[in-house]
């Protein structure tokens, strides 16, 4: 297999269909920011130990929906059918809800930081929240699928959760910040929100 093909050399790449773009198109910026955050979660799951093996598969499948997400953002509307589906996000939506579960309710916002995985989980929502800057601008652009926006959108609300949860599991003390107010208000109940 020839990895190299020659046909970037001038700044151009190729879409799904055969559309030649530029390599800083915001479509080519959108899912290589998911390449980018596919391959921080490989680096996040090949720290974890062998009990954490139920989020380490969690991760993985989360890799093989990443890709998913770039294939679509990699297809123009009309040339190719979308992977990512509303059941993709109904599904990250009832995770976020268990690992919420797993942590105290907090009020304040949480400083990154505590158990070494749960500062890695950290990192990748924020890449996570620049991959859905990109995706935003491309949205003004373009037509895409609009499931992917969603997904990558709960996405960061998923690694909040998730780090949460790692910080309670190993007793590491969450550090609030404290020069701001109230940003959470446990007496709102879901309904309330949607």
């Amino acid at each position: 297999m020839q990895l190299y093909t020659k046909t970037g050399d001038k700044g151009y790449t190729s879409l799904i269909g055969g559309e030649k773009v530029r390599k800083d198109a915001n479509r080519v910026d959108a899912y290589g920011t998911i390449d980018e955050l596919n391959s921080l979660i490989g680096y996040i799951v090949s720290q974890l130990e062998e009990r954490d093996s139920s989020l380490k598969g969690e991760l993985i499948e989360m890799q093989q929906n990443l890709f998913d997400c770039g294939t679509d953002l990699a297809t123009p509307h009309g040339k190719g059918t979308y992977k990512v589906t509303k059941e993709m996000v109904q599904n990250l939506e009832m995770s976020i809800d268990g690992y919420a579960d797993k942590a105290p309710e907090i009020l304040s916002f949480v400083l990154p930081g505590g158990h070494p995985t749960a500062s890695l989980l950290h990192m990748a929502r924020t890449v996570v929240r620049r991959a859905e800057r990109s995706i935003v601008s491309l949205g003004f652009e373009e037509t895409v699928n609009q499931y992917v926006a969603v997904y990558m959108n709960r996405l960061s609300d998923y690694f909040f959760a998730v780090a949460r949860a790692v910080n309670h599991h190993y007793s590491v003390k969450e550090i609030l910040y404290e020069r701001g107010g109230k940003v959470f208000h446990p007496e709102l109940k879901k309904e309330d929100l949607s």
